[in-house]
């Protein structure tokens, strides 16, 4: 009984495969009306993960609220004038009735509690009920702001030329959203004010939107540059079509399996499409093949079945190899990174599947005449390409020990920028340095105390224990401490309400702004505080068991790292002041680091398994371990060298930079595979009639074109990312297309050299 071949069925049945094709990328694309977008990296983890519960618990406990934006008003005159406060009070008025704000929790002048005192009385009130009238009232205003610590570098900043209303959001609300509608309300403002808006809502749901504005964006730019760039090659436009609707098909299945499983797209999963155009660029060694065997058969259906016998296996590992650099990240921890593995994996099959179906099918719609036309040129004898890649291979082939020093001397130099780099995350770094967003946090971090929170939460074993003076004293040193960090821009405590109140029922005394003596008297300022201030005043700060106490700790970056730095600062004070108090650190910062964290080092785990994967698959489709190694050297090689560039350039170790480890690997390894498996096939087919340099040749002259075009494609059609406004695209961009290039070189000219130093021990078992 024959042997079924897919590829012989579509070349005999072209328009039921077209058709058929159609048909599924139809029923895929029905489910995209249910697409539905996650970018809160909270659910990046498992709800169930440890950070996740212990922020639920703290926000349960001290009455937060998950998010908050920080809308900053700047006045270079100052903004303590009758005009600028007026603003500041309608600004306010119109904030709280924004659906989706926490009005109670909104912090400004007008909704700011102040604690004075009157007739040794304690008197808790709004700092400003209504915009003063005259210079008097103006000064009266000053003084009470910066004779209350609370206020400054929070509200108030030192050089009285900044403030900022902090505006909590409910949850589920959309940062983006309510931060335009905030934009709405300043611009009916006239003034010399400057308004700025940050935060991490505003920044993640900001990224959200932009992100699939450009996924609709830069994929159809990058789609026609890629068609561009691909009839340049070869004349032919219904088959530069071919390619593209190759790539459109896999990526309109992957993402309707996604959307259809009920999975939301993570800032991760909406970066596949990407990966799959680049992947999709392997089909670019068939059409090259073709042309060649049309070439030497004249006969259409014989070329192409030609074409797909030669590069089958060569195409198959490649895709095999690929998808399971993919799917071992469907054995990691977060949700997420096993989505997006399963999720290119998937892609990537289905590329393969419609490269020996869909493809071959299209072939036998073109007119003879036009295939003609291009494979006049296909002559690796007379063909400038094929000429200049000869004498590239050449200089691996005639100078291999001294090709192959060079490689180790920049490989070791790459190990060197490695050791630089510096793993970390910033969501508001993902924006261009002009960008609204990342303006925004600069203006309000080098102002006030700034955008990013973080807790540090004191646990005491026994209820009343946070009222007690050694407890007390004990935060208010640990707030001083960690105030000496240059990321830390301002922190608050319970411990600065009881020295606030202590200080103002002794005539305001600045040698009372300490914590009292007694246990009594804390309790009692604590009591008479929380029957006139609002309840989130205390709540946020203190439980009432006074069992746990919140240190609200400002940092002036988003840096995953700058969390890491508070956390080593409060180790290095408890090793140096003993308490029975534990600390443990929460908020938006400290998940941000568990988040760069795990996500980070999950893809690092997965990349070192797929290393693994790929070594595994080599050894394999080589049916040697021997060929397997040499083949696996441009691949280190590249990842290396792209890494140590990384390095030098003190570009961070972040998440963009982590998923695209494992593309690299893809892409790295498919070069070699090509170049080995048809350099043995060559020799095989030659039965020795060539030596082994005129093999190296012939190979770089013909499959190695497919290579060249393969990595010209796509680095032309991704070039086009480095002009994105999000910088993860930027690097996306910037990767691929020195990866694409620097592979396509390594595997021409260094492979070469490898084989011909080896070659002793590689041929040893023919």
């Amino acid at each position: 009984m024959r042997k079924f071949s897919l590829v012989e069925f579509s070349v005999e049945h072209p328009k039921l495969v077209v058709v058929m094709s159609v048909l599924v990328t139809m029923l895929f694309l029905t489910q995209f009306p249910k697409m539905r977008t996650d970018t809160n990296p909270k659910n990046m983890l498992p709800a169930t993960s440890d950070v996740r519960v212990w922020n639920d618990e703290v926000e349960k406990t001290f009455s937060l609220y998950e998010d908050m934006i920080a809308l900053g008003i700047v006045n270079e005159k100052g903004i303590l004038n009758k005009d600028t406060l007026a603003s500041i009070q309608r600004i306010t008025d119109e904030v709280l009735k924004i659906k989706g704000v926490a009005a109670r929790d909104v912090s400004s002048f007008t909704t700011i509690d102040n604690v004075t005192s009157e007739n040794q009385t304690l008197t808790v009130a709004p700092l400003m009920t209504k915009v003063p009238e005259d210079t008097i009232g103006i000064e009266h205003l000053k003084k009470m702001l910066y004779d209350n610590p609370l206020f400054i570098n929070r509200i108030i900043s030192k050089d009285g030329k900044t403030t900022a209303i902090y505006i909590p959001l409910e949850k589920g609300a959309n940062g983006k959203e309510i931060a335009d509608r905030i934009r709405e309300i300043v611009k009916k403002e006239k003034g010399d004010e400057k308004y700025y808006i940050a935060g991490d809502p505003v920044a993640r749901d900001t990224f959200g939107a932009e992100m699939f504005k450009l996924m609709a964006i830069f994929a159809p730019i990058a789609g026609m540059v890629m068609l561009f760039v691909r009839y340049l090659m070869f004349k032919d436009l219904f088959l530069s079509i071919t390619l593209m609707m190759d790539a459109m098909i896999a990526i309109v299945w992957s993402m309707g399996l996604l959307i259809g499983l009920g999975f939301p797209i993570h800032i991760m999963s909406s970066m596949a499409p990407v990966f799959l155009m680049a992947i999709a660029t392997d089909s670019m060694h068939i059409f090259n093949e073709f042309y060649f065997r049309y070439r030497e058969t004249r006969d259409k259906k014989k070329a192409i079945i030609e074409t797909m016998r030669a590069v089958s296996r060569p195409v198959r590992n490649t895709a095999l190899a690929t998808a399971a650099g993919f799917a071992v990240l469907l054995f990691m921890n977060i949700i997420p990174v096993r989505v997006f593995g399963g999720l290119v994996a998937f892609g990537t099959i289905a590329l393969r599947i419609l490269s020996f179906s869909f493809i071959p099918a299209m072939f036998t719609f073109v007119k003879d005449e036009k295939i003609e036309k291009i494979a006049h040129a296909e002559d690796i004898g007379t063909d400038r390409t094929s000429q200049f890649l000869k004498k590239l291979a050449g200089i691996g082939t005639h100078k291999p020990a001294l090709t192959v020093a060079i490689g180790v001397v920049l490989v070791l130099i790459a190990v060197i920028g490695i050791a630089k780099t510096k793993v970390n995350n910033n969501l508001v770094e993902w924006f261009k340095k002009g960008s609204d967003v990342r303006v925004s946090d600069t203006v309000i971090n080098q102002a006030l105390g700034g955008t990013s929170l973080g807790y540090v939460v004191a646990i005491a074993k026994a209820d009343d224990y946070i009222k007690t003076p050694e407890a007390m004293r004990y935060i208010d040193g640990l707030q001083r401490h960690l105030e000496k960090l240059s990321v830390v821009g301002k922190t608050t405590s319970v411990v600065d309400y009881v020295k606030r109140i202590n200080r103002v029922l002794h005539d305001d005394d600045p040698k009372y702004d300490v914590v009292p003596e007694t246990e009594e008297m804390i309790g009692q300022y604590i009591f008479v505080f929380s029957m006139s201030a609002k309840p989130s005043d205390l709540d946020n700060v203190v439980d009432y068991p006074f069992k746990h106490a919140n240190i609200w700790v400002q940092l002036k970056t988003w840096d995953a790292k700058a969390m890491q730095n508070v956390i080593s600062a409060v180790d290095e004070y408890k090793k140096a002041n003993q308490s029975p108090m534990e600390m443990k650190p929460a908020g938006i910062a400290y998940f941000n680091l568990v988040w760069n964290h795990e996500v980070l080092w999950d893809m690092v785990k997965g990349f070192i398994l797929a290393l693994l994967a790929v070594f595994a698959i080599l050894a394999y489709d080589f049916r040697s371990i021997k060929w397997a190694i040499v083949g696996y050297m441009p691949l280190l090689f590249t990842i290396l060298l792209i890494y140590g560039v990384f390095g030098f350039i003190g570009k961070d170790f972040d998440m963009p930079i982590s998923v695209l480890s494992c593309l690299s690997l893809g892409m790295a390894v498919d070069f070699a595979i090509h170049f080995v498996s048809r350099f043995r096939q060559r020799l095989v087919e030659t039965e020795g009639k060539e030596s082994i340099a005129e093999a190296l040749h012939w190979t770089a002259a013909r499959p190695g074109k497919g290579i060249v075009r393969n990595a010209v494609l796509f680095a032309a059609s991704f070039a086009v990312m480095l002009f994105a406004p999000l910088t993860p695209y930027i690097t996306v961009g910037a990767f691929i297309v020195s990866m694409m290039l620097l592979s396509a070189i390594m595997t021409i000219i260094y492979l070469p050299a490898l084989i011909m130093l080896t070659q002793g021990w590689l041929f040893k078992e023919s």
